[in-house]
Protein backbone atom coordinates (compact mmCIF):
# COMPACT_ATOMS: atom_id res chain seq x y z
CA UNK A 1 0.00 0.00 0.00
CA UNK A 2 1.24 3.50 -0.50
CA UNK A 3 2.25 5.42 2.17
CA UNK A 4 2.37 9.54 2.39
CA UNK A 5 4.26 11.49 3.74
CA UNK A 6 1.91 12.88 5.82
CA UNK A 7 1.18 9.29 7.21
CA UNK A 8 4.52 8.32 7.51
CA UNK A 9 5.73 11.64 9.55
CA UNK A 10 2.87 9.80 12.37
CA UNK A 11 4.34 6.72 12.48
CA UNK A 12 8.48 8.41 12.88
CA UNK A 13 9.49 8.00 16.66
CA UNK A 14 12.09 10.34 15.72
CA UNK A 15 11.29 14.15 16.70
CA UNK A 16 13.74 15.30 14.32
CA UNK A 17 12.74 13.36 11.64
CA UNK A 18 9.22 13.96 11.92
CA UNK A 19 9.83 17.79 12.00
CA UNK A 20 11.38 17.15 8.26
CA UNK A 21 9.16 15.36 7.17
CA UNK A 22 5.92 18.07 8.39
CA UNK A 23 8.53 20.72 7.01
CA UNK A 24 8.53 18.99 3.73
CA UNK A 25 5.11 18.33 3.44
CA UNK A 26 3.17 21.44 4.84
CA UNK A 27 2.22 23.91 2.08
CA UNK A 28 3.27 21.72 -0.55
CA UNK A 29 -0.25 20.71 -2.38
CA UNK A 30 1.98 18.03 -4.64
CA UNK A 31 3.20 15.82 -1.11
CA UNK A 32 0.10 16.74 0.68
CA UNK A 33 -2.01 14.19 -1.58
CA UNK A 34 0.94 12.09 -3.85
CA UNK A 35 1.57 8.85 -2.05
CA UNK A 36 4.87 6.97 -2.10
CA UNK A 37 5.36 2.77 -2.87
CA UNK A 38 8.14 1.82 -0.62
CA UNK A 39 10.57 -0.67 -2.55
CA UNK A 40 13.51 -3.01 -2.35
CA UNK A 41 15.94 -2.71 -4.44
CA UNK A 42 16.73 0.67 -6.93
CA UNK A 43 13.65 0.51 -9.33
CA UNK A 44 10.22 -0.44 -9.62
CA UNK A 45 9.20 -2.38 -12.89
CA UNK A 46 5.51 -2.27 -13.42
CA UNK A 47 3.19 -2.96 -16.40
CA UNK A 48 0.81 -0.41 -18.53
CA UNK A 49 -1.91 -1.72 -20.27
CA UNK A 50 -1.79 -0.11 -23.83
CA UNK A 51 -4.85 -1.63 -25.15
CA UNK A 52 -8.51 -3.23 -23.42
CA UNK A 53 -9.33 -6.69 -24.31
CA UNK A 54 -12.62 -6.80 -26.05
CA UNK A 55 -16.03 -8.54 -25.49
CA UNK A 56 -18.30 -9.97 -28.76
CA UNK A 57 -21.66 -11.22 -28.92
CA UNK A 58 -22.57 -15.03 -30.19
CA UNK A 59 -24.85 -17.15 -31.69
CA UNK A 60 -25.29 -20.86 -30.74
CA UNK A 61 -22.63 -22.75 -32.26
CA UNK A 62 -20.20 -19.83 -33.37
CA UNK A 63 -16.78 -19.82 -33.14
CA UNK A 64 -15.27 -17.74 -30.42
CA UNK A 65 -12.72 -15.27 -31.24
CA UNK A 66 -9.89 -14.66 -28.67
CA UNK A 67 -8.85 -11.46 -27.32
CA UNK A 68 -6.24 -10.21 -24.81
CA UNK A 69 -5.14 -6.99 -23.53
CA UNK A 70 -1.89 -5.81 -24.65
CA UNK A 71 1.13 -3.80 -21.91
CA UNK A 72 4.12 -2.05 -21.70
CA UNK A 73 6.25 -2.72 -19.24
CA UNK A 74 8.04 0.48 -17.48
CA UNK A 75 10.27 0.85 -14.95
CA UNK A 76 11.05 3.67 -12.41
CA UNK A 77 14.14 4.44 -11.18
CA UNK A 78 14.94 5.72 -7.57
CA UNK A 79 17.27 8.82 -7.26
CA UNK A 80 19.54 10.62 -4.73
CA UNK A 81 18.21 13.80 -3.26
CA UNK A 82 19.51 15.11 -0.24
CA UNK A 83 21.85 17.73 1.06
CA UNK A 84 24.01 18.03 4.31
CA UNK A 85 23.36 21.11 7.21
CA UNK A 86 26.48 22.28 9.31
CA UNK A 87 26.10 24.12 12.14
CA UNK A 88 28.96 25.97 13.48
CA UNK A 89 29.34 24.58 17.23
CA UNK A 90 30.27 28.55 18.72
CA UNK A 91 27.38 29.53 17.11
CA UNK A 92 25.11 26.64 18.42
CA UNK A 93 26.68 27.71 21.78
CA UNK A 94 26.72 31.53 22.01
CA UNK A 95 23.71 31.92 19.76
CA UNK A 96 20.68 29.30 20.81
CA UNK A 97 19.30 31.88 23.39
CA UNK A 98 16.31 32.90 21.52
CA UNK A 99 15.78 29.81 19.22
CA UNK A 100 17.60 26.48 18.24
CA UNK A 101 19.90 27.31 15.58
CA UNK A 102 20.78 23.72 14.75
CA UNK A 103 16.83 23.67 14.05
CA UNK A 104 16.50 26.32 11.95
CA UNK A 105 19.01 25.40 9.78
CA UNK A 106 17.95 21.94 9.42
CA UNK A 107 14.42 23.32 8.62
CA UNK A 108 15.55 25.45 6.13
CA UNK A 109 17.56 22.29 4.71
CA UNK A 110 14.65 19.92 4.72
CA UNK A 111 12.65 23.06 2.70
CA UNK A 112 15.52 22.75 -0.02
CA UNK A 113 14.65 19.35 -0.36
CA UNK A 114 11.07 20.48 -0.84
CA UNK A 115 11.25 22.83 -3.19
CA UNK A 116 13.81 20.64 -5.60
CA UNK A 117 11.57 17.86 -5.04
CA UNK A 118 8.12 20.23 -6.34
CA UNK A 119 10.07 21.72 -9.12
CA UNK A 120 11.51 18.28 -10.48
CA UNK A 121 7.94 16.49 -10.02
CA UNK A 122 7.46 19.26 -13.20
CA UNK A 123 10.75 19.57 -15.17
CA UNK A 124 12.58 16.42 -14.23
CA UNK A 125 14.61 14.80 -16.64
CA UNK A 126 16.12 11.29 -15.80
CA UNK A 127 18.92 11.93 -18.33
CA UNK A 128 20.24 14.92 -15.64
CA UNK A 129 20.23 12.61 -12.37
CA UNK A 130 17.12 13.05 -11.36
CA UNK A 131 13.47 11.23 -12.13
CA UNK A 132 11.31 11.93 -14.85
CA UNK A 133 8.52 14.80 -14.58
CA UNK A 134 5.06 15.50 -15.30
CA UNK A 135 5.75 17.05 -19.05
CA UNK A 136 8.62 14.11 -19.81
CA UNK A 137 5.36 11.67 -18.55
CA UNK A 138 2.77 12.91 -20.09
CA UNK A 139 4.74 14.36 -22.86
CA UNK A 140 3.23 17.68 -23.61
CA UNK A 141 5.93 17.75 -27.07
CA UNK A 142 4.18 15.32 -28.31
CA UNK A 143 0.49 15.11 -29.73
CA UNK A 144 -1.65 12.60 -27.53
CA UNK A 145 -5.28 12.73 -25.85
CA UNK A 146 -4.15 13.59 -22.70
CA UNK A 147 -2.39 16.87 -24.43
CA UNK A 148 -4.88 19.69 -24.82
CA UNK A 149 -3.89 22.58 -26.70
CA UNK A 150 -5.48 26.08 -25.78
CA UNK A 151 -4.30 26.99 -29.15
CA UNK A 152 -2.10 26.50 -31.94
CA UNK A 153 0.43 29.28 -30.15
CA UNK A 154 -1.26 29.67 -26.90
CA UNK A 155 -4.87 30.96 -26.25
CA UNK A 156 -6.48 32.75 -22.53
CA UNK A 157 -7.95 30.67 -20.73
CA UNK A 158 -11.86 29.79 -20.65
CA UNK A 159 -14.03 27.72 -18.27
CA UNK A 160 -14.40 25.11 -21.50
CA UNK A 161 -10.83 24.11 -21.48
CA UNK A 162 -10.39 23.43 -17.82
CA UNK A 163 -13.94 21.41 -18.54
CA UNK A 164 -12.17 19.39 -21.14
CA UNK A 165 -8.77 18.54 -18.99
CA UNK A 166 -10.82 17.18 -16.24
CA UNK A 167 -13.02 15.03 -18.82
CA UNK A 168 -9.44 13.75 -20.09
CA UNK A 169 -9.43 11.81 -16.69
CA UNK A 170 -10.99 8.30 -17.25
CA UNK A 171 -12.81 6.57 -14.48
CA UNK A 172 -12.62 8.99 -11.81
CA UNK A 173 -12.53 12.94 -10.91
CA UNK A 174 -9.05 13.87 -11.03
CA UNK A 175 -7.61 14.34 -7.29
CA UNK A 176 -6.03 17.90 -7.91
CA UNK A 177 -5.84 20.76 -10.70
CA UNK A 178 -1.91 22.00 -10.56
CA UNK A 179 -1.44 25.13 -11.86
CA UNK A 180 0.75 28.65 -11.63
CA UNK A 181 -0.58 31.23 -8.80
CA UNK A 182 -1.69 33.39 -12.53
CA UNK A 183 -3.43 30.69 -13.93
CA UNK A 184 -5.66 30.46 -10.66
CA UNK A 185 -5.88 33.41 -10.75
CA UNK A 186 -7.78 33.83 -14.51
CA UNK A 187 -9.78 30.76 -13.08
CA UNK A 188 -10.92 32.49 -10.58
CA UNK A 189 -11.63 35.69 -12.52
CA UNK A 190 -13.80 33.41 -15.44
CA UNK A 191 -15.95 32.01 -12.31
CA UNK A 192 -16.39 35.53 -11.07
CA UNK A 193 -17.72 36.64 -14.56
CA UNK A 194 -19.53 33.97 -15.18
CA UNK A 195 -21.86 34.47 -11.68
CA UNK A 196 -21.11 30.18 -11.58
CA UNK A 197 -20.83 28.46 -8.40
CA UNK A 198 -18.27 26.20 -9.26
CA UNK A 199 -15.56 27.36 -7.03
CA UNK A 200 -15.96 26.65 -3.09
CA UNK A 201 -13.12 26.90 -0.36
CA UNK A 202 -12.49 24.49 2.18
CA UNK A 203 -10.01 23.69 4.79
CA UNK A 204 -7.26 20.31 4.70
CA UNK A 205 -6.03 18.63 7.26
CA UNK A 206 -3.50 21.47 8.01
CA UNK A 207 -5.96 24.02 8.49
CA UNK A 208 -4.83 25.73 5.26
CA UNK A 209 -7.73 26.83 2.86
CA UNK A 210 -8.66 25.19 -0.50
CA UNK A 211 -10.15 26.15 -3.50
CA UNK A 212 -12.26 23.12 -5.13
CA UNK A 213 -13.25 23.93 -9.37
CA UNK A 214 -16.32 21.71 -9.93
CA UNK A 215 -15.46 19.57 -6.86
CA UNK A 216 -11.94 19.29 -7.89
CA UNK A 217 -9.17 20.80 -5.34
CA UNK A 218 -6.62 23.27 -6.59
CA UNK A 219 -2.95 23.00 -6.06
CA UNK A 220 -0.92 26.55 -6.73
CA UNK A 221 2.56 25.30 -7.60
CA UNK A 222 5.13 28.24 -7.40
CA UNK A 223 7.31 25.88 -10.01
CA UNK A 224 5.02 25.73 -12.57
CA UNK A 225 6.22 28.79 -15.05
CA UNK A 226 4.25 30.90 -17.06
CA UNK A 227 6.80 30.94 -19.65
CA UNK A 228 6.31 28.17 -21.82
CA UNK A 229 6.32 28.43 -25.42
CA UNK A 230 3.83 26.74 -27.56
CA UNK A 231 3.77 25.86 -31.45
CA UNK A 232 1.61 23.83 -33.65
CA UNK A 233 -0.27 22.83 -30.32
CA UNK A 234 2.62 21.80 -28.58
CA UNK A 235 4.97 22.90 -25.98
CA UNK A 236 8.42 23.66 -27.78
CA UNK A 237 10.48 24.78 -24.59
CA UNK A 238 9.57 26.60 -21.11
CA UNK A 239 11.55 29.36 -21.11
CA UNK A 240 11.09 32.84 -23.34
CA UNK A 241 7.37 32.00 -23.90
CA UNK A 242 3.85 33.31 -22.34
CA UNK A 243 2.09 30.14 -21.68
CA UNK A 244 1.43 28.19 -18.41
CA UNK A 245 0.15 24.79 -17.97
CA UNK A 246 -2.40 23.65 -16.01
CA UNK A 247 -2.15 19.61 -15.05
CA UNK A 248 -4.82 17.44 -14.00
CA UNK A 249 -4.11 14.50 -11.76
CA UNK A 250 -4.93 11.42 -10.07
CA UNK A 251 -2.71 10.07 -7.88
CA UNK A 252 -2.45 6.11 -6.22
CA UNK A 253 -1.35 3.08 -7.16
CA UNK A 254 -3.15 3.09 -10.51
CA UNK A 255 -2.24 6.88 -11.33
CA UNK A 256 0.92 9.34 -10.55
CA UNK A 257 2.46 7.30 -7.33
CA UNK A 258 5.86 8.10 -5.70
CA UNK A 259 8.55 5.59 -4.97
CA UNK A 260 10.72 5.63 -2.35
CA UNK A 261 13.20 3.59 -0.54
CA UNK A 262 11.74 1.94 3.31
CA UNK A 263 11.15 4.72 5.49
CA UNK A 264 11.23 7.73 2.91
CA UNK A 265 13.43 10.05 3.98
CA UNK A 266 16.09 9.43 6.51
CA UNK A 267 18.35 11.99 8.70
CA UNK A 268 21.53 10.78 9.48
CA UNK A 269 23.60 12.41 12.22
CA UNK A 270 27.18 12.69 10.48
CA UNK A 271 28.86 14.65 13.82
CA UNK A 272 31.64 16.89 14.31
CA UNK A 273 33.96 17.34 10.96
CA UNK A 274 37.32 16.71 10.79
CA UNK A 275 38.32 20.51 9.28
CA UNK A 276 36.14 22.82 10.75
CA UNK A 277 34.33 23.40 14.33
CA UNK A 278 31.05 22.61 12.82
CA UNK A 279 27.88 19.62 13.45
CA UNK A 280 26.79 17.86 10.12
CA UNK A 281 23.50 16.64 9.63
CA UNK A 282 22.32 14.87 6.46
CA UNK A 283 18.75 14.86 4.86
CA UNK A 284 18.52 12.24 1.80
CA UNK A 285 15.53 10.84 0.22
CA UNK A 286 15.98 8.17 -2.14
CA UNK A 287 12.89 8.89 -4.70
CA UNK A 288 11.38 8.89 -8.04
CA UNK A 289 7.90 8.97 -9.87
CA UNK A 290 5.71 5.97 -11.63
CA UNK A 291 3.09 6.69 -13.66
CA UNK A 292 0.99 3.71 -14.24
CA UNK A 293 -1.91 4.56 -16.27
CA UNK A 294 -1.89 7.37 -19.41
CA UNK A 295 -5.91 8.13 -18.34
CA UNK A 296 -4.89 9.39 -15.01
CA UNK A 297 -3.28 12.75 -15.72
CA UNK A 298 -3.54 15.15 -18.40
CA UNK A 299 -1.95 18.48 -19.84
CA UNK A 300 -3.78 21.82 -20.89
CA UNK A 301 -0.83 23.65 -22.25
CA UNK A 302 -0.94 27.20 -24.10
CA UNK A 303 -2.46 28.69 -21.21
CA UNK A 304 -2.22 32.57 -21.83
CA UNK A 305 -2.58 35.37 -19.25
Amino acid sequence: MALSLTEAAKLSNDVLLKGVMETIVKESPILQKLPFIPIIGNALTYNRENAMASASWYDVGDNWNESTPTFTQKTAVLKILGGDADVDNYLKKTRSNVQDIEAAIIELKAKALRYEFEDKFIYGDSTSKQFDGLIKLIDTGTASSQVIAAGAAGATLTLGMVDQLIDAIKGQKPDLLLMSRRSRRKLTALVRAASAQLIEVGRNEYGEFVQYYNGVPIGVSDFIKDTHTVASSLETGYTGGDCSTIYALCFGEGAVCGISAPGLIEVERIGSLEGKDATRTRIKWYVGLADFSIVKRAALIGVKD
